[in-house]
């Protein structure tokens, strides 16, 4: 039977380094994303034991899908002007959302699974924002969320979860490719980013999470109102 790979790596350790300790930590990465950065830990965790799940995903199908997603990024996304590129590049993003979709539910609904990760009773959560379930996760199991984070489009994240404050005037949106010294014109322009950013990029595909979460969670919830409970940990 061959092994079906997943992108979701469950870690359950108790973990001793030479400056320090830590107790029990499931982690929800997403692989190709800049958990790169963390290969080095991560490597070590796996070491210290872990524990994988079935899934519907293989290895190919997200191989596959991350050729598509790069070969549109780098050779079809359009810069012509700024709401075709940022249309087609949440077309992509949501085509990964679809993906991290499977992987969620394959864990959520898995009611053994659930049951032995409730009874390992973890005391954190270290996930990555690039995909959504962490922060599920957190809710079901009552356990404090942490996120992995460089950066964020439009720094959503950034403010609405970690607080940040960012103030248009004096600091260029990401993706926006505008310099921290900005004349008049250059400001106005970083305000329609906030604006598009906050009121109409997404992401993810929030209507279908939202909706998962509610039938998960047995009340009305939706994505940001959990993601907004998490720490954010700048890398």
């Amino acid at each position: 039977m061959s092994m079906k790979w997943i992108s979701v790596l469950l870690l359950q350790l108790s973990c001793y380094f030479s400056s320090g300790s830590c107790g029990q930590v499931l982690v929800w990465p997403t692989e190709y994303s800049y958990w790169i950065n963390m290969k080095t830990i991560l490597d070590e965790l796996v070491q210290r034991g872990h524990e994988i799940y079935p899934t519907h995903l293989l290895k190919d199908d997200f191989r596959i899908l991350f050729r598509k997603l790069i070969t549109k990024w780098t050779y079809d996304l359009s810069k012509d002007t700024f709401w075709a590129y940022f249309s087609q590049l949440q077309e992509n993003s949501w085509e990964y959302s679809d993906c991290i979709e499977k992987l969620c539910k394959d864990a959520v609904l898995n009611r053994k699974l659930m049951t032995k990760l409730q009874e390992s009773k973890f005391d954190v959560i270290l996930a990555d924002t690039v995909g959504p379930c962490g922060d599920l996760l957190a809710e079901l199991h009552k356990i404090p969320l942490m996120y992995s984070l460089p950066f964020s489009p439009g720094f959503t994240f950034e403010k609405y979860s970690g607080g940040l404050s960012l103030p248009p005037s004096y600091v260029p949106v990401i993706m926006s490719e505008l310099s921290d010294q900005m004349a008049f014109m250059e400001r106005v322009k970083n305000m329609i980013y906030v604006l598009y950013f906050d009121f109409w990029f997404q992401t993810f595909n929030q209507k279908r999470w939202d909706q998962f979460y509610s039938e998960c969670l047995g009340r009305p919830n939706i994505l940001s109102e959990l993601m907004g409970k998490a720490q954010i940990w700048l890398i």
